[in-house]
């Protein structure tokens, strides 16, 4: 389906919620370890990541209109690197561009609603020349990845669009490359997973976000807080290891009161509202902590920003 742009019943233009979320993500402070609006990384500043919001937006459009999902991703990316001058937010492109053609499922009742089965449906749809330009997508930034297992070695992302005849010899589709990355080596991988189980974080964040309380930029920090708590964080497994990754989860959970996580265990539920139990005083602290120690949980940071946009798309409002 092409042609056409969605919007919901007050008129919000899905490309501009899309657009919202990844400048309201980077927005939010603290999220111990990454880029917000209070602190930069050593090779990455605030800055850069609102220039690669509007860089995406061409990307952004063109899946709301229905264009192939490839080339939308591709082209989103694309801009992200040339106006950011570097890789801020591939993560959640890949992650917003589905919720984007989501808007424009056939089977969605109302224009511009965003569903976990109208996400799964965009998923499922995708194609081989879809994976084929996901890989070309990878040529513009650099991502940090593991190796992959043995027997795919001929799938490495890291081979860009070299990866073609691989990927239409074996007939792989952009989610058979996502069920293939979903765990490599014991770590998973929360944005494959997303596409693979049907957005399931993505839409529990929403909920989140929407059930808090005070300004958005708070509730994102708070959501962030949280989903890091719940689940290590696959960037920080990726440039460290598992069990940095799960420690990282612990120290994160220290700062919600009234949870006490075992050392290296996962938190399977933490208090509501959010709002009553985070100390975002002793988050700060932690977040200077997590930056002198190049702790940098950004697949969190871009499975929020996919829940900033779907509390978007239901409501959601940055206004007093």
């Amino acid at each position: 389906m092409t042609g056409r742009l969605n919007s919901d019943h007050d008129g919000r233009d899905p490309v501009d919620d899309a657009t919202l979320a990844l400048l309201l993500e980077v927005s939010g402070t603290p999220k111990p370890g990454n880029v917000d609006r209070e602190r930069d990384l050593a090779d990455l500043r605030f800055e850069s990541f609102l220039g690669g919001a509007v860089g995406a937006r061409a990307g952004l459009e063109s899946a709301a209109r229905g264009d192939p999902f490839g080339p939308a991703f591709e082209r989103a990316v694309r801009g992200m690197a040339d106006r950011a001058g570097t890789n801020t937010q591939f993560g959640c492109l890949l992650l917003l561009i589905p919720l984007l053609a989501a808007t424009v499922d056939d089977a969605v009742v109302s224009a511009g609603t965003v569903t976990p089965e109208a996400a799964d449906r965009v998923a499922r749809r995708t194609t081989v020349d879809d994976a084929v330009a996901f890989y070309t997508a990878l040529e513009h930034v650099d991502v940090a990845v593991d190796d992959p297992p043995a027997e795919a070695d001929a799938l490495d992302v890291r081979r860009g669009g070299d990866a073609a005849p691989t990927l239409r010899a074996r007939g792989m589709t952009l989610r058979g490359v996502m069920e293939l990355g979903a765990e490599v080596d014991g770590i998973p991988d929360r944005n494959a997973q997303e596409w693979v189980e049907g957005f399931p974080r993505t839409f529990r964040i929403a909920e989140r976000i929407l059930a808090d309380e005070g300004p958005v930029t708070d509730r994102a920090a708070r959501a962030f807080i949280h989903q890091l708590a719940a689940e290590p964080d696959t960037l920080v497994a990726t440039n460290h290891d598992a069990e940095v990754a799960r420690e990282t989860s612990r120290r994160v959970t220290a700062v919600i009161e009234g949870v006490d996580a075992p050392a290296g265990e996962e938190v399977a539920e933490l208090p509501d509202p959010l709002a009553d139990h985070v100390d975002l005083a002793a988050a700060t602290t932690l977040a200077e902590a997590f930056v002198d120690e190049g702790v940098n949980p950004g697949t969190t940071a871009d499975l929020v920003c996919a829940g900033l946009f779907v509390a978007l798309r239901r409501g959601l409002e940055v206004r007093a």
